[in-house]
């Protein structure tokens, strides 16, 4: 990590010369208290090392709580309509390790998190676990640096656009569930038609592809070595080439 040194103090505990600045500036939020900042990216490995008495794992333990009722109030605002179960996939999904660590490489934490050199010889700055907690921990202490509403508004912006964000996933996870999600509210349940355009090779080694049509207008294909492959691949073309919302509100 190029702009954070560590090494052992006279007494034994670990000293840590941190530039916050560029880090501040990515995750759009500046601490009062720096101590705070430092914690939260303090993985447990390198306090070990360096005999330094506090961690990011409290830190972390509070972070999960404060983004999983940011993600809850967020879903509960932005869809009215929807049922708890619904509510609960969709946070599930903002919340999926493999997100998280998403997000955290986007904010630079991969670089700046403090691990042992152990560690840092296994990956330990690639490894989804660790960008995960350390993301969480950094929700925590701006919690605990400011109040809810602050926190909200910065892991928000981390997010982006949290409905974008959560089509992708679950449309990547269950692309034929995604588009008729999508559609039915505006066409209805039987507006989506599948329909199998070819098919060749031997009985043990068969391909597939199949167009998914909607509203009677062809809007993506598929190949696959099962007819249930080919109708996925041709919904995900169909979210990923088009604007389904605008597209069926122009059909109907």
């Amino acid at each position: 990590m190029s702009d954070t040194t560590a090494d052992p103090g006279a007494n034994g505990k670990s000293r840590v010369d941190f530039e916050f600045s560029e880090f501040e500036g990515k995750i759009g939020y500046t601490f009062a208290r720096k101590d705070l900042l430092v914690k939260a990216l303090t993985h447990p490995s390198f306090s070990q090392q360096h005999s330094v008495s506090e961690n990011n794992q409290r830190l972390e333990f509070l972070g999960d709580s404060v983004l999983s009722l940011i993600l809850a109030r967020e879903l509960f605002d932005r869809m009215p309509h929807k049922r708890e179960g619904v509510l609960t996939k969709s946070r599930a999904a903002l919340a999926k390790r493999e997100l998280l660590s998403t997000l955290a490489k986007e904010l630079g934490i991969d670089k700046t998190v403090l691990i042992s050199e152990a560690e840092e010889r296994n990956g330990g700055r690639t490894r989804d676990s660790i960008l995960e907690d350390t993301l969480e921990a950094v929700a925590g202490a701006v919690y605990l640096d400011s109040d809810f509403d602050t926190v909200r508004k910065i892991v928000l912006g981390w997010y982006g656009d949290v409905e974008v964000r959560l089509g992708h996933i679950l449309g990547s996870h269950n692309p034929k569930g995604r588009l008729q999600e999508l559609v039915q509210p505006t066409l209805g349940n039987d507006a989506i038609n599948y329909v199998l355009t070819g098919e060749e090779g031997p009985a043990h080694n068969r391909s597939f592809r199949v167009r998914v049509d909607i509203a009677g207008k062809a809007m993506g294909e598929g190949a696959g070595s099962s007819k249930k492959e080919a109708e996925e691949n041709a919904a995900r073309e169909a979210l990923e080439k088009y604007d389904i919302g605008a597209n069926c509100q122009t059909s109907a």
